[in-house]
């Protein structure tokens, strides 16, 4: 990698389940590889503005290993665009919306999760706050797919 750490915001619909799992994942993963990364999640929506992660992410994140951080949910915000090199969105509805919010310029660093995954170009990540515990290990595995198919975008441009 670049001196400079990337920096990686994460996008979902209340920012309490898929972003900030893949937030908790691509930290973990930078950790075990040695290498910088700032990391960040918000929300497209602001109604779950203040929430901490929902309880069977939480879960989800501690059985398969991986700590979790501090968090309170959170909108994105304009400045976002300025702060971090890639905005990443687990749904094409999330990146169309976040295309629509960025300043001029920013628009091209909107990502989608699953682009760059075999098999999966174009896809979304699942909302699994409707479901059950398959739902959530589901969306963490895409999640995992997504965000291991972005570290080895962004070592490979290093």
């Amino acid at each position: 990698m670049s001196d400079a750490a990337p920096r990686i915001l994460f996008i979902c619909t209340g920012n309490i389940c898929r972003s900030p799992t893949a937030h908790a994942l691509l930290a973990h993963r930078a950790q075990a590889l040695g290498w910088q990364v700032e990391v960040d999640s918000a929300a497209i929506s602001d109604e779950e503005r203040g929430n901490p992660f929902d309880r069977r992410a939480a879960a989800e994140l501690r059985r398969r290993g991986v700590p979790m951080h501090a968090h309170c949910a959170r909108q994105v915000r304009r400045e976002d665009f300025a702060r971090f090199d890639w905005i990443v969105g687990m749904t094409q509805a999330h990146c169309a919306a976040l295309r629509r919010i960025a300043p001029a310029g920013a628009a091209g660093r909107v990502l989608l999760l699953l682009d760059g995954v075999p098999g999966h170009e174009g896809q979304d990540v699942p909302d699994p706050w409707y479901g059950g515990e398959a739902d959530f290990r589901h969306a963490f595995d895409l999640i995992a797919l997504g965000v291991d198919a972005l570290v080895a975008r962004l070592q490979s441009v290093a």
